[in-house]
Parts: C-alpha cells; structure tokens; sequence
C-alpha cells in the first residue's frame, strides 16, 4: 500500500483490519489523532435519515467526559470536526490531548462546541475517562445504578465506588443497572456481577489460541473469585500479579457471594447496541442464570478481549488475544445478546423529556 497522507493511510488500514469482523480490532498511530467518539470523547452516536440525507445523532453522552463537559446532548446533530463535513458512512473520530471544535444542529438551532479532550493514560487503549458510577434512589424504592466503564486492569478503585452505591440502596427493594453505552473495562466486572446474586456462580472463561489448540476442561481453568479490595491497592496488585503473572491468559470467573439483597429477584438490566465488552458479560451472566430481567435492544456483540502491538513508524495495531465463553458454552461476539423485553430508543420522546427505556424498565419492576 502506497499513500503519502498519514491520516488517509491510516484510515485505510483501519478499515482494513477492521474488516476482520471481530471487536477490539484497529489501526492507529500513537500520536492517537483518531480515536473513536465513544472513547475519545464519551458520546454514542447513532445513523439517523434526516431531511439533509444521512447524519450522525447523539444517542448516549456519559457524565463528565470530554462531550458532556462540552454541553454535547442527546439528539444533537453532528455536521462539521474542524470545520470538516461529517456524516455516514464516515465514522466520527477525534484526536485526543487537543481542543477540538465541532458543529452540531439543535432544534433550537446551530451551535458551535469546543471539546477538551485530554491525552490518553495508556496509547495502547486510549480512551477520556467519563465518570464510572452513578447512582440514585427513584420514586418506589428503586435503586439506579449507571456503570459507564470499568477502569484499570483489576479494577480495585471501581469495585470500591460500586460498593459504595449498593450501600446506599440498603431500603430498596427493586433495581436498575444501566448499561446503556458502557464502554468495557478490567476485573472490575467481577464485583459488579457479584453484586447480582448473593451465590457464588461460575460466569465465564475467556480462552487463549494456545490453550483451545492444546485442549482443557473450564473446570480446571485457573479461577478468579475474588477482588482483594480489602487491602490496600498496592498490595492487593501485588497479590494478585504473583498469582496470575506469566500465565496463560484463560481463566475462570467466579461470583464473589455477596451480602443478600431486598433487591435480588428484582433487577432489570438496561442495555443498548452501544453496549460492548464488560457491559456485555454482565447481561450474559444475568441472562443465563435469570437474575435480571434485560430491556432495551440488542447489545453490539464485542465481547473478545484485545492487546495492542507496535508495528513501527509509531503506529499500532489492536488485536483479539482470547475468546469469551460464557458457563453455558455462549459466544455472543458478533450477534450481540437480545433483550428480553424490546424497548428502542425514541428520540422524539427524548426530545419531549421522556426516557422511554427507563420508563419501561420501571414497568417491568412494577410487575414482578
């Protein structure tokens, strides 16, 4: 291949390893001057026809990432990045460590925005950092709980902060675990999916090339069943790095057994096509062991963990390292996990204030 525009070879070359067909795949350069909106800058855009042909609408903006910061919102039609034309096929990318200033059309009309959007922690998985956990108590004794991603490689911080959300739903008796949008994330997941059931219940294994060719039995894979965050992080990474250092990557999850819940039994799961990865684990391990009830459409199917690998010149390719099988032998990379209770999103009821998702997830608890 022969291209002298970086941006255009990189593009190309994206789209080619994309083309694979499987998740946590791409292309870039480590100045990371194209990353995807969803981590760049914590917005989910959706393809909507509108009078002016195909354009990009915003669907899913996270509380205090670089978007939401900006007073990027729901419904806003994306036209200009820099000035440049934007709409489908061509996916809305950002560079990350700059201010960039995009154009959006609003009901109300067009306003010019100007994201900040800071340099990534690791150039191997860039990504702005939205805020993880938000939580409230609804009308009725509803808890909400919204897990926009799950950050670190154990996650020790973010289990922590859901925790502390559960405590506070300690007079609930029915729950809502929003989903919506998660980006993914660490062992994080572990905590958040023991918190489902007070059993401890085999979830998932993800599977080496290595140890598929070689063969095994999921029983004896190596297990984790717990996330020391009971000790300080430097000596719980520690613990946890003399364990599984220098292993093969496959290995079982086990629920932790939590503390029983008024709430468990009556538990809906909201999730949507923007929902990839740790998001994706958690509805499939609700699903499978009918813990939850799921609302909302079906999730993107991107479930195989990725590693990045520098190829020269400063760029990077991303690659599938390991398959994720769910206890009950489920792949859903590429299919994604249907809901049991369809509710689409409607952007003109969101335009009238009205989340008809969670109104419906409302519902469903008001039945059972």
């Amino acid at each position: 291949m022969s291209i002298e525009n970086p941006e255009v070879f990189e593009l190309a070359m994206h789209d080619l390893v994309r083309s694979l067909g499987t998740s946590h795949t791409g292309f870039f350069h480590q100045s990371v001057r194209r990353v995807p909106a969803r981590l760049a800058i914590g917005a989910n855009f959706r393809k909507v026809e509108t009078v002016d042909g195909f354009r990009w609408v915003v669907q899913d903006v996270h509380e205090g990432g670089p978007a939401h910061k900006a007073g990027l919102k729901p419904l806003d039609v994306l036209t200009q990045i820099e000035g440049a034309r934007i709409a489908p096929p061509e996916q809305p990318m950002f560079p990350m460590g700059t201010t960039t200033r995009i154009k959006v059309d609003r009901p109300t009309g067009t306003a010019h925005l100007d994201l900040n959007i800071p340099a990534p922690r690791s150039r191997k998985q860039p990504y702005s950092e939205p805020k993880a956990v938000i939580s409230s108590v609804l009308p009725n004794s509803i808890g909400y709980l919204k897990v926009s991603i799950l950050p670190g490689l154990l996650g020790l911080d973010v289990a922590r902060e859901i925790d502390a959300a559960v405590k506070g739903f300690a007079q609930c008796d029915r729950l809502i675990l929003d989903l919506r949008g998660h980006l993914g994330g660490g062992l994080g997941v572990l905590r958040l999916m023991s918190h489902l059931t007070p059993k401890k219940l085999p979830i998932g294994y993800t599977l080496s090339r290595r140890m598929a060719e070689n063969g095994y039995t999921k029983e004896n894979l190596k297990a984790v069943d717990r996330l020391p965050t009971d000790r300080p992080n430097f000596l719980a990474i520690a613990t946890m790095m003399l364990k599984y250092a220098r292993r093969d990557p496959s290995f079982l999850l086990i629920s932790e057994g939590s503390a029983e819940q008024k709430w468990h039994g009556r538990i809906v799961i909201l999730v949507n096509e923007h929902t990839v990865s740790a998001g994706e684990m958690v509805t499939a391990f609700a699903k499978e062991n009918h813990l939850a009830t799921i609302v909302g459409t079906e999730t993107a199917g991107r479930l195989i963990p990725g590693s990045g690998f520098k190829t020269g010149s400063g760029y990077m390719v991303i690659m599938p390292k390991a398959a994720y099988i769910t206890w009950h032998g489920n792949r859903f990379e590429g299919r994604g996990i249907e809901p049991d209770v369809k509710e689409p999103w409607s952007p003109q009821e969101h335009l009238n204030g009205r989340d008809t998702q969670l109104h419906r997830a409302q519902e469903v608890l008001g039945s059972l």
